[in-house]
C-alpha cells in the first residue's frame, strides 16, 4: 500500500504536466486568485486529478475534457 508521501510526489509532477491542458490551467488559476500559492494550488489540482482518475477506474471509462467556459 503506497503512503501519502509517495502518492504526493507521484501526483505532483502529474499536476504540474496537466497545466497544459486549458480546463487545469483555469481551475490552477482559481486557486491562485483564492490566495493559494504556487504548490498549494498544485496539490489542490493534484487531488483533483485524483478524483477524476478515481472515477474513471469506478466507472470504467476513459477521459474526456470538458469545454471550458470564457469569461469575457
Amino acid at each position: 500500500m503506497p503512503t501519502r508521501q509517495q502518492l504526493k510526489r507521484a501526483l505532483f509532477p502529474s499536476a504540474f504536466a496537466a497545466l497544459g491542458d486549458p480546463a487545469s490551467q483555469v481551475y490552477y488559476d482559481k486557486k491562485i486568485a483564492r490566495g493559494k500559492h504556487h504548490t498549494q494550488a498544485l496539490l489542490c489540482l493534484a487531488r483533483r486529478r485524483a478524483g477524476v482518475l478515481f472515477a474513471m477506474l469506478r466507472d470504467g471509462t476513459f477521459y474526456a475534457s470538458r469545454p471550458t467556459a470564457t469569461v469575457s
